[in-house]
């Protein structure tokens, strides 16, 4: 089977894919084009699996990642050593050698480009990395590298749907602090005390936030298509000991 590659209209003709489980040399609770160091996989398997990523986006380039931890952090892209990225959640670059990776499991994967200044950027947006500013962070560090906010078209990509992520009282509390406006990201759920959050429209709203004009959102539900995609939740409530990672790119 060959790698999927999901592309967005907002990005055309810059090269990008957002990737799933399809393609890769994975097995078991891994099975498929599983990217991430941080799981318990067969290291060969994953560096296999990286290798076919850059192939079915961008042949040649060198991939950039970093190491994520659920921030608000954007740092200019470099060939980082895997054993030696920075913290942060998302990277930027002008460099057409470089290709930039995120890696998600639920959380919202963001690609973004300003294709007139030669400039791009992908941010990882978990529930704390959306609420704390990435989104806004991202398109500031794009800025900085001669980016136009206004020009910047942004692609949300495969992520844990609004039917598939049930929050509790205290998480609902918590947005709603932040901005009473918030609650419209979150429906009644299916237990009382709990909600059905809508992250995907709630990182669009950041991203309208942050000046973006142009954003497509591609309504992929990680949790719900299991032969698509990688899910930490779905994982964690069959009690299941590992997980896999999915990759979004971007290249110039």
């Amino acid at each position: 089977m060959s790698v999927e590659t999901i592309r967005a209209e907002a990005l055309n003709g810059i090269p990008h894919a957002f990737l799933g489980r399809r393609g890769g040399v994975s097995e078991g609770i891994h099975a498929g084009l599983n990217v991430g160091w941080g799981s318990d996989d067969d290291r060969a398997a994953i560096a296999e699996n990286r290798k076919r990523a850059v192939t079915a986006v961008k042949p040649g380039a060198t991939l950039a990642t970093v190491h994520q931890v659920h921030s608000a952090t954007a740092v200019v892209a470099d060939a980082f050593p895997d054993d030696a990225r920075p913290h942060a959640d998302a990277l930027v670059t002008d460099r057409p050698d470089l290709l930039l990776g995120i890696l998600t499991a639920d959380c919202v994967p963001v690609l973004l480009a300003d294709a007139q200044a030669g400039v791009v950027g992908a941010a990882h947006a978990g529930w704390k990395g959306a609420i704390g500013g990435v989104v806004g962070a991202t398109v500031e560090a794009m800025e900085k590298l001669g980016a136009d906010r206004a020009r910047i078209a942004a692609a949300i990509g495969p992520c844990i749907g609004k039917r598939s992520y049930e929050v509790d009282d205290a998480f609902l509390a918590r947005f709603c602090a932040a901005d009473g406006a918030n609650e419209r990201f979150f429906l009644a759920g299916r237990r009382e005390g709990h909600h059905q959050f809508d992250i995907e429209a709630y990182v669009a709203s950041r991203l309208a936030d942050a000046g973006v004009r142009r954003i497509e959102a591609l309504g992929l539900d990680t949790y719900a298509d299991e032969d698509r995609f990688f899910s930490y939740r779905r994982a964690t409530h069959r009690g299941e000991p590992g997980y896999g990672r999915q990759i979004a790119l971007i290249g110039l």
